[in-house]
């Protein structure tokens, strides 16, 4: 059997990649098309994928000509709200979208999906076509999607909408400008593909307002399977941290410039922790917007000697092997942590949110800061083993990981199957 898989940022790159492996270990074949920017040509897990028998990977440029490849990223960015939200380029861009509207770029979509499934499906009728979590807000526009998601059909073949993350969050209002508990309706998009899979019932309560009930399947996590973690273990290229003869290790994790965030309070935690002796610290921002996270600007902090800003060359798998203990304000990153027995800290004080991490296991939230002083001064005192009620974490893992049970990966190709045939 066939399958087309879109990738296209960091998060579905990890979160698709072991559905991708494990497709290829049922027997199978695929071609993964990059559709992003093209620095994930270098990205180890897409280098790993491009040496799998019986998989193609390209970038959308690759593909097509100079000329066609630049007219359709100048139309995809025409229509995305990244740019509509830049002042002068956003103006700009609203207008060429007036004058250049749906009609006149349906060719250019239609003649870059047709060459696409083609390539990778010619005239078989039977296969399936895979993007991650489409929303509204999306880098790719949603148009282009639907153009691909409806000649598909008309094909065919088989779609469906795969997780490009997780749920951290246990509430709903979490962003800047929330302020109503309603349906939201970014995740509207999903409806065009015949299946959306979540990974659990924290991000099945996001599309469910929206479609039926057969168009939703929860799976269970591709990234944070034992299975998977077992393989993703022997990929990862040579961590470029240093275990120094600090007592007490600590990275930070922060979330996306978009979800609303107490930044003094988080700094004031930051050099609480700098206080402690023997503390190390390692800040890491989020992977696509740490640029605007005031925290990482912050000239006090960067004088700090033992606090460091992680680069771009430290993934959070190394950051998290480094680390003793973890401090988070939502992200689904920390659920490996959970998965090895890791202390995670879920600072959900710094945050407008209550997150998931908090809700299934208690014992880990920071309320305040003398929960966090608390916390640091036992842990150097009597290090930190024995952190989870394992009552929590067990119940945590069930639902949030391994829902319905750890059988996950053959879970997804058995779906995709279905869909291809």
């Amino acid at each position: 059997m066939k399958a087309l898989f879109f990738l296209r940022h960091y998060n579905d790159i990890d979160h698709v990649t072991p559905i991708v492996y494990q497709w290829i270990e049922s027997g199978h074949q695929c071609d993964v098309v990059l559709i992003g920017s093209t620095q994930f040509r270098r990205d180890f897990r897409v280098k790993y994928l491009s040496q799998l028998q019986g998989v193609r990977v390209a970038h959308m440029n690759e593909l097509f000509s100079w000329v066609d490849y630049w007219k359709w990223r100048l139309q995809m960015l025409m229509l995305t709200r990244n740019v509509r939200r830049i002042s002068v380029i956003g103006r700009l861009a609203e207008k060429l979208a007036e004058r250049i509207d749906e009609k006149k770029r349906d060719p250019l979509w239609r003649h870059t999906a047709g060459f696409l499934l083609d390539r990778c499906f010619g005239d078989t009728g039977k296969g399936v076509v895979a993007f991650d979590w489409v929303e509204r807000n999306s880098v790719i526009c949603v148009e282009w999607v639907e153009v691909v998601i409806a000649m598909a059909k008309e094909r065919g073949l088989g779609t469906v909408s795969l997780p490009h993350g997780d749920s951290p969050h246990a509430s709903q209002l979490i962003r800047r400008g929330e302020r109503r508990v309603e349906p939201d309706a970014t995740f509207s998009a999903a409806t065009i593909f015949d299946k959306v899979v979540v990974p659990n019932e924290l991000c099945a309560v996001r599309f469910r307002p929206f479609m039926t009930e057969s168009q939703l399947a929860v799976l269970g996590s591709p990234r944070y399977c034992e299975a998977w973690l077992k393989v993703l273990s022997a990929l990862m290229p040579p961590s470029p941290l240093i275990r120094s003869d600090s007592k007490l290790k600590i990275v930070m994790f922060l979330r996306k410039a978009n979800f609303t965030t107490f930044w003094e309070e988080v700094g004031e935690v930051v050099h609480m922790l700098a206080g402690f002796p023997d503390v190390e610290l390692i800040i890491k921002p989020h992977t696509r917007s740490g640029w605007k996270q005031s925290l990482t600007k912050d000239s006090s902090i960067k004088k700090l000697p033992n606090v460091r800003v992680a680069g771009d060359d430290a993934h959070s798998v190394h950051l998290m092997n480094w680390a003793d203990v973890i401090i988070d304000l939502a992200t689904s990153v920390v659920f490996e942590a959970v998965r090895t027995k890791k202390p995670v800290l879920a600072a959900d004080y710094l945050i407008a949110a209550r997150s998931a991490v908090a809700y299934y296991m208690p014992e880990t939230e920071l309320k305040c800061r003398d929960d966090v002083y608390e916390k640091i001064d036992y842990f150097l005192a009597n290090g930190f083993d024995s952190f989870y009620v394992e009552e929590h974490r067990q119940r945590f893992l069930k639902e949030m990981l391994d829902y319905p049970d750890a059988n996950v990966l053959p879970r997804y190709v058995s779906l995709l199957e279905q869909l291809a045939s």
